[in-house]
């Protein structure tokens, strides 16, 4: 007969377990201080590969930083001839048919006597659509507003109330989207005071074969009305895009201090660009020139104070630079124009777009959208 009292069996057994218990612990920390040991050194010697590393990728930036200024040094030091190119047609050719007079002095309305200086600065606002676009405000309308013309073939238009919408993650939600009653063809829209001016592909317009394969329609839009006010054929022959890098363009239509102006070109002149002073009420062509400035490399232009600049690149993309200019007064020499390189980017400008009031340009590189701050001087300073 066991005698013992019950409770002493179960307090024999929590001891013996409490034991096992002990042991497995001490062998734990036995085990952890031999991998504690095992591990120290090789973190130490990780360390100092790390730390070889990161000297060694500081001294590679360093290197980058300093060839960049050299690079930057040597452009500024050896900048790219002028385009003094002359051509027959620059000096009183018959030039093509159609209203206005050609290669005649422009006689400016405004006072405007401003060049680019340098690009002062590039900021990037953010990715919004696809490869090629276009994004701007209306420098005659309110100072806030964006217009954001998406594709080189698309019939919906988004307006932002302001920029700072603009860049909001969902930014679609905050556009109001408007609707033209024919697609546009490239990326050489424009807004101005109240409209969207753009061409328009008629059927068998260029590309498109038929009667009308070598001529363009220009579209006025009145985006409060979301009616067309007005539409021209644009009086040249055998359009062929201006830039030879941007094939969907064939129209590029420009604003600046003056007004309203068009960059093209033709197949009677293949290898250079064209300039045209359009009538923003009417659409009529009221001067046109022909320019020494090449097609071949060209990506983009714009217009300031009546100068056409030409933006050039390299297929694929590089550092792209203004590497002719053409001023319609006779004010700028060749000469006496700044060739100016553009920061370093993403990719090539789809299109450029200059606002007179901010002294800006508002740029879609490869579905970003940048602005670029301009320096300016006086027509008549030395570079």
């Amino acid at each position: 007969m066991n005698c013992s009292p019950p409770g002493s069996s179960i307090h024999g057994i929590l001891k013996e377990r409490l034991a096992q218990c002990q042991d497995q612990s001490s062998r734990h920390a036995a085990e952890l201080r031999d991998f504690k040991n095992k591990m120290l050194p090789l973190l130490e010697v990780a360390e100092k590969e790390r730390e070889a590393l990161r000297t060694e990728a500081d001294t590679i930036s360093g290197r980058v930083d300093r060839l960049e200024r050299e690079v930057d040094y040597l452009e500024t030091q050896n900048p790219a001839l002028p385009c003094v190119e002359v051509d027959e047609k620059v000096t009183g050719g018959p030039g093509t048919k159609g209203k206005g007079r050609r290669n005649e002095k422009y006689d400016m309305i405004t006072d405007c006597g401003y060049t680019i200086s340098q690009v002062r600065s590039m900021k990037i606002l953010k990715r919004f659509g696809g490869p090629a676009g276009l994004w701007t405000k209306d420098p005659l309308g309110p100072a806030e507003k964006i217009y954001v013309l998406d594709g080189t073939q698309n019939d919906t238009a988004f307006v932002f109330p302001r920029l700072r919408d603009f860049t909001l993650a969902m930014a679609a939600r905050k556009a109001s989207r408007v609707r033209v009653p024919f697609p546009w063809v490239g990326t050489g829209q424009l807004v101005y005071g109240g409209f969207l001016y753009y061409a328009r592909r008629p059927p068998g317009g260029p590309g498109g074969g038929g009667e009308l394969q070598n001529t363009l329609q220009l579209i006025k839009f009145h985006l409060a009305n979301r009616t067309v006010v007005d539409s021209s054929v644009f009086p040249a022959e055998g359009l062929i895009p201006p830039y030879g890098l941007t094939a969907d363009t064939y129209i590029d239509l420009a604003a600046d201090e003056e007004g309203l102006w068009a960059v093209y070109a033709t197949r009677e002149d293949d290898r250079h660009l064209c300039l045209a002073k359009l009538d923003p009420q009417t659409l009529d062509t009221e001067q046109q020139w022909d320019t020494p400035c090449p097609r071949e490399n060209a990506e983009a232009a714009f217009v300031i104070c009546g100068t056409l600049y030409v933006v050039y690149n390299t297929r694929p993309a590089s550092r792209a630079r203004i590497q002719c200019s053409f001023d319609a007064s006779g004010t700028l020499t060749p000469e006496r124009a700044a060739l100016p390189y553009f920061p370093r980017r993403y990719g090539a400008h789809a299109s450029l777009r200059y606002n007179p009031r901010e002294r800006q340009l508002y740029a879609w590189d490869d579905g970003y959208q940048i602005v670029y701050k301009l320096e300016m001087r006086k027509k008549e300073e030395e570079v």
